[in-house]
């Protein structure tokens, strides 16, 4: 026994993978997170499929309706936003599903951080400016572990992804300059990436809070903040991969040198 988890993708119903949309046409059961899931991709499950929303509910009660339909025989899909394994929460489903006997298979999905950096047009790792993503939140009513604080986390000085911290930004602001972060290093706000209502601020550090205040932005939106969101870091040429400079060796392409 056992039943799909299915990452939705961001919010566009086309960014979800062949497979996850084969499971969800499939299934006999949708158990769908309502607030987060575009319904335009949820329509696209098989008719008369049994489809229910799981915002109201409680972890038990939604394991226990997962319980109830794969026990019965049918095929339960469980569709999560952007990607389960990143803030996914699905990790006390499955331990509560495995007392059951029941196991998951997981199918990966687009994560919001990847379709916000599209979004804004950004590779997130610069060669020799940044190698290095860091995806985290900040502090809120939440604790993070105190290895993990934002702070000691920016003293990396490379890229990071903040979910879930929209209405936290004077503490992102202050934590990344305790940390020696200049105000002017870029951030770009994705405000429910790859939705119609999308909405994209770039800014700076020190004008985040103020711009975040300005846009109404406090909630579903993901920021990403470091010097590879520099919308001019296209224009440097010290920044340029190795893979297709043509006096670089590799096991594909023998370097030529001007």
């Amino acid at each position: 026994m056992k039943i799909y988890i299915i990452g939705a993708g961001p919010g566009d119903p086309d960014l979800i993978t062949v497979k996850g949309l084969r499971i969800l046409q499939e299934a006999d059961v949708v158990l769908y997170t309502d607030s987060l899931v575009n319904e335009e991709l949820i329509a696209r499950a098989k008719p008369g499929a049994e489809v229910l929303q799981s915002a109201g509910m409680s972890l038990d009660e939604m394991v226990a309706v997962m319980t109830d339909r794969v026990k019965a025989g049918k095929l339960v899909a469980r569709v999560h936003t952007g990607d389960p394994a990143v803030f996914g929460a699905i990790m006390e489903q499955k331990a509560l599903l495995a007392k059951e006997g029941i196991s998951c298979e997981i199918i990966p999905g687009v994560s919001s951080v990847f379709a916000s950096a599209a979004a804004v047009g950004a590779e997130l790792t610069i060669p020799d400016l940044t190698q290095t993503l860091i995806l985290t939140r900040a502090e809120g009513r939440t604790p993070v572990p105190d290895r993990e604080q934002l702070k000691e986390l920016a003293s990396h000085h490379c890229t990071i992804a903040l979910f879930l911290s929209a209405t936290l930004t004077k503490k992102v602001v202050r934590e990344l300059t305790e940390a020696g972060w200049s105000l002017d290093t870029p951030v770009a706000v994705v405000q429910r990436a790859t939705w119609p209502d999308q909405l994209i601020v770039r800014t700076t550090l020190e004008k985040l809070d103020e711009d975040m205040r300005t846009n109404g932005i406090r909630s579903h939106a993901m920021i990403l903040a470091g010097w590879a969101l520099d919308p001019n870091i296209h224009e440097k040429d010290e920044y340029r991969s190795k893979l297709y400079d043509k006096s670089f060796t590799h096991g594909y392409r023998k370097g030529v040198k001007d």
